[in-house]
């Protein structure tokens, strides 16, 4: 029985800060690390100083049931019926991502989400768009972009394309209702590295979106895809990188004086004591998420399996993704977890003043909670109170678990803080390390 600590520690949503140039990763064989700046901290265009963290806290949440929407337009409501009816703009994968396009280079603000694909950004001309505060990307400035013909291979990948003169184009829909449509492009993309040197990868197909319209905010200029398919970010990166990267979350409670960090290549290897690594699976109809297969969880020594499967994934149980904040359950194995937990919690029951969250306590000195491990194949993921629970208000912390009566279930962002998660698209493997990630 662990003693409860602060759960004001927790990634809500980070923004990554990149910029422009040339520098070569493949012959170094060590990869780059980029800064990964929380949503919420003073750094990030998203920080409200009028707001207090928890209701920081609570906007996530909100936006956690909102997120389910972008794996199944049939989820969300089923996740939390006070929760969804929220008016909450959904900023996609909740962390912003700012790298430069084309040559020379062009800054661009971006949602960096790894339940997504293509990298697209506004462009000139852009009549029928959503408001934004930045600077539209002009491709005819660029001297490297180039618009691809509808017979081209790269044209082909992409499941939503149509040709308009001789010009390849997309329409990509979010389950929000939001959308994007343009050009099928290709243009250098920039990242600057913690090293020093600025690293670009030139011929990297882009959507050039000339039509774009929802739920964007108008702080950001579009989308970085880090899914696992074809046309994202890390899959063109390709054997520069290995096929991996790995990010450390800081908690929400660092965010003002420390940056998370996403890695890529030799930088992103997860080894050493403590490691845990299960299976990376792969979908034909979802080929977009990272999917993993969870077989228990425990609550103290009481191990509760896990039967929940993953709508349309053809194999594994839970869709691993860094932009939801809550873990999404089936309702079934909520019901029986939450019970665990609440057999073994030393603590007074509350109410979510949100209504967002149904197992909650007073956050009392003497509140005690249980030890929950995530046991999934290979890999048994121990997990500390800043992973298992949330709080909500001055004297309420919560589970930060939510029922879905959909067959969508997320391993989100608050079971990741503070672990070092690593992705070998390759070996197919998904790697967790314990980790201060308050630390260089």
């Amino acid at each position: 029985m662990a003693a409860f600590q602060s759960p004001l520690s927790f990634p809500l949503a980070i923004a990554l800060l990149c910029v422009s140039s040339f520098g070569c990763i493949c012959a170094h064989g060590v990869g780059f690390t980029v800064d990964l700046i929380h949503r919420d901290s003073p750094l990030s265009p998203f920080y409200n100083s009028e707001e207090t963290d928890l209701q920081r806290i609570n906007n996530a949440l909100r936006r956690s049931i909102s997120r389910v929407h972008h794996f199944d337009p049939a989820a969300a409501a089923s996740v939390s019926p006070k929760a969804a009816e929220s008016d909450v703009t959904s900023n996609r994968g909740e962390y912003l991502m700012s790298l430069s396009v084309g040559t020379p280079p062009f800054k661009i603000m971006g949602i960096a989400d790894t339940g997504s694909d293509l990298i697209w950004t506004q462009c000139k001309p852009c009549e029928r768009c959503y408001k934004q505060v930045d600077p539209l990307f002009d491709p005819k400035s660029s001297k490297t972009y180039r618009d691809f013909s509808c017979d081209a291979r790269k044209c082909r990948l992409l499941e939503q394309s149509s040709c308009s003169g001789n010009i390849c184009q997309y329409q990509y829909s979010y389950g929000d209702q939001s959308y994007t449509m343009g050009n099928v492009a290709s243009d250098t993309i920039t990242l600057d590295s913690t090293a020093g040197s600025p690293v670009s990868f030139p011929k990297t197909v882009i959507g050039c979106g000339h039509e774009n319209g929802g739920t964007f905010s108008e702080k950001g200029s579009g989308i970085v895809g880090l899914g696992a398919g074809p046309l994202s970010l890390v899959s063109q990166m390709g054997s520069s990188v290995g096929g991996k990267f790995s990010y450390c979350l800081v908690p929400f409670s660092s965010r003002a004086g420390n940056s998370s960090k996403l890695n890529f290549g030799g930088s992103a290897v997860v080894s050493g004591p403590g490691v845990q690594s299960t299976p990376l699976l792969s979908s034909k109809t979802m080929s977009t998420f990272y999917v993993l297969t969870l077989e228990a969880m425990s609550v103290g020594n009481e191990r509760i399996k896990f039967g929940g499967s993953s709508s349309g994934t053809g194999e594994g149980n839970i869709i691993i993704d860094s932009g939801t904040t809550l873990t999404i359950v089936p309702e079934d194995f909520f019901s029986d977890f939450s019970s665990a937990v609440g057999n073994q919690v030393h603590g007074q029951r509350a109410e979510d003043p949100s209504g967002s969250l149904s197992v909650c306590y007073r956050a009392t000195s003497d509140l005690k909670v249980p030890a929950i491990t995530a046991h999934f194949t290979g890999a048994d993921v121990k997990l500390k109170s800043i992973n298992t629970f949330i709080q909500v208000s001055d004297d309420v912390v919560c589970l930060a678990f939510a029922p879905t009566a959909s067959g969508i279930s997320i391993y989100g962002n608050v079971a990741q803080m503070n672990f070092l998660v690593g992705y070998n698209i390759q070996g197919k493997t998904l790697s967790f390390k314990p980790a201060d990630c308050t630390k260089k």
